[in-house]
């Protein structure tokens, strides 16, 4: 599904009204239906409730006076105010405002702080309420009765339907620089938008709901919108179809070069994840005085000693056979547990540059090229690379909080940069292709915090890619799928208990779940 910025948006709703013909107050009308369900939802019927409605003079507070006549003609007691004078409000909004006052609706000014105290006590008998103050166009700080009165609604702890966005989350970036509505669900129509889908945005967000408000499907197909948030049934669509006349060379041969003394768990995840995500061979290259604990670990995977000189880490003089083997595997993974040193730098920059298979770079092998990312200029093949915010730190000079200030920013530029595919771990992993193609993973949980869990990322989109999906699907399916596992993990055992083998063991059910369609 496109995610769009609101300047997207607003294009989109002109093309529809001058272009299409469809006048702006219809899809105001339609909008207005799409909170009244969700708040018929909320309340399993709005027959008898107390309903408080809050409006700004934007097209937002026309929803919301649209929203209010409708769950008025449904039998709910409606309590509207409008954050301003009602002069100042126009257009289609105006429209919806005279509607209400004709059918003999109260619609109070609230301008003055006196005035707040009748509506702290309204908030306590409302059964919900209705966010219509500021849209998506939103920008700065939250202030005077606006942050007065998104502060009593926060207070009140009721449920509350945002319209479009929470009051006080900026629509282009997610940036929340004051206060901001919490809310129990958000209404956004025909698109999510792209605030909605980052932090700290999205932690404001509630249930997320995308709802039809008529805008013809070309209208949006039109337009060059790059950035997605995929959903359960586009993923399924990716998942690599299994054939009764096959064999295990049908789904790929991964190859996974990993480990050093006391990194040996990493390689051993990425591993499991590949087999478990499909895969019909994996070879796990290791240096061959840690041989014995692979073989001791995993049963289906196959252990390929590298020349280690006897130390534990990968020696310089293993490339050549390392390169042997790659050319006659389907995709490959370098970096889980490996350990920087000037051997296995060397080491990671041949086989970047002599790589003719899809490659995912991860952990130490980032590390190994953030001194020289220039490498990633000569590699011959599809190239992903997995940072976590720290590891975007060093790979591009900016700090982690600047990375962390604009997470798609920061991958899309550097994807465009470099003609590689990011992976940018993280809470909303962000997932973007050198042509500025991007997607907002929407799955994972504050339990994959721990260590080992993008190690099974990495097995998880070398096994993908090994079955034929190109690079950047399998990097944007493994990681929906890599945190739809963590959900159902977390679903099960709790975040705080959490670990990357559980992961690893969620991902055959997560996959027959996609793949069957029930999910």
């Amino acid at each position: 599904m496109k995610a769009a910025t609101p300047r997207q948006m607003n294009e989109i709703d002109g093309i529809t009204i001058r272009q299409v013909g469809i006048p702006g107050i219809i899809l105001m009308e339609n909008a207005a239906l799409g909170v009244v369900n969700e708040v018929n939802e909320l309340l399993n019927g709005v027959k008898g409730r107390n309903i408080i409605v809050f409006s700004g003079k934007g097209n937002n507070g026309g929803d919301a006076f649209a929203a209010a006549r409708h769950l008025h003609n449904k039998g709910a007691r409606i309590f509207h105010y409008v954050l301003c004078k009602k002069s100042e409000i126009t257009g289609d909004a105006a429209i919806n405002l005279n509607i209400l006052e004709n059918m003999g609706l109260e619609i109070t000014e609230l301008l003055d702080g006196s005035q707040l105290e009748p509506v702290r006590m309204q908030l306590a008998v409302s059964d919900a309420v209705i966010d219509g103050i500021f849209g998506t166009g939103f920008k700065g700080n939250v202030s005077g009765m606006a942050k007065d009165t998104i502060d009593i609604i926060n207070k009140a702890n009721k449920y509350v339907v945002s319209i479009d966005i929470p009051s006080g989350v900026t629509g282009e970036t997610g940036k929340v620089p004051g206060i901001c509505i919490r809310a129990t669900s958000t209404v956004t129509f025909a698109l999510p938008k792209v605030g909605l889908l980052v932090h700290p945005g999205c932690e404001y967000v509630g249930r997320l709901v995308v709802s039809d408000i008529g805008i013809p499907s070309t209208v949006i197909d039109a337009m060059d919108i790059k950035t997605n948030c995929p959903t359960a049934r586009e993923i399924s669509r990716l998942i690599p179809s299994r054939h009764a006349d096959s064999n295990k060379g049908n789904y790929g041969r991964i190859f996974i070069i990993s480990g050093s003394v006391g990194m040996t768990g990493a390689g051993c995840l990425s591993a499991r994840a590949a087999l478990r995500s499909g895969a019909g061979l994996v070879y796990l290259g290791v240096p061959s005085a840690l041989t014995h604990i692979y073989d001791a670990s995993l049963t289906e995977s196959i252990t390929i000693p590298l020349d280690d000189g006897g130390g534990g880490y990968l020696s310089k003089n293993c490339i050549q056979s390392i390169l042997d083997k790659m050319n006659r595997m389907d995709a490959a993974a370098i970096g889980p547990g490996l350990s920087t040193n000037e051997d296995i730098s060397e080491v990671v920059a041949s086989v970047v540059e002599n790589a003719c298979i899809p490659l995912i770079l991860d952990a130490d092998a980032l590390n190994c090229i953030s001194g020289d990312v220039s490498v990633l200029s000569r590699k011959k093949a599809q190239v992903v690379v997995t940072p976590h915010p720290g590891e975007m730190a060093r790979l591009t000079g900016m700090s982690i909080e600047q990375v962390q200030n604009d997470r798609l920013k920061a991958a899309v530029e550097f994807s465009g940069r470099w003609g590689v595919i990011t992976v940018l771990k993280g809470a909303r992993t962000v997932i973007a292709s050198p042509d500025g193609t991007a997607y907002i993973n929407p799955t994972g949980n504050s339990g994959m915090a721990t260590g080992g869990t993008g190690d099974v990322l990495t097995g998880v989109i070398a096994g993908l890619a090994g079955q034929g999906l190109n690079l950047f699907e399998a990097a944007a399916a493994g990681a929906y799928i890599h945190g739809l596992c963590g959900d159902r993990a977390a679903a099960g055992k709790g975040e705080h208990g959490l670990i990357a083998g559980d992961l690893a063991e969620e991902l055959p059910f997560v996959i027959k779940e996609l793949v069957t369609g029930n999910i």
